[in-house]
């Protein structure tokens, strides 16, 4: 019998790029959903760093996406007036 894959072999990683840093934990995952809702995946970093701050929200989360969306990704923040 043989297996078919739909996803990527579990060690491919992507170029990924920094499109979003806040301190406003509320951001990240509205920025995610809108960028799922145009096809564009996103990956959140540093998002249980409150447990090392204290919740004081002074360590900023990163949102990541690949390399081929960034461009993309950062034309709609700026049409929705979320990035500068």
């Amino acid at each position: 019998m043989q297996w078919t894959v739909s996803q990527p072999p579990l060690n491919y990683l992507p170029d990924m790029k920094e499109l979003l840093r806040t301190t406003d934990p509320l951001l990240i995952p509205r920025v995610v959903d809108l960028l799922a809702s145009e096809g564009i995946e996103a990956f959140p970093l540093d998002a249980h760093m409150s447990v090392l701050e204290g919740s004081l929200g002074i360590l900023p989360r990163r949102l990541m996406v690949a390399d081929r969306d960034h461009f993309m990704a950062k034309a709609i923040l700026r049409d929705f007036g979320l990035h500068d």
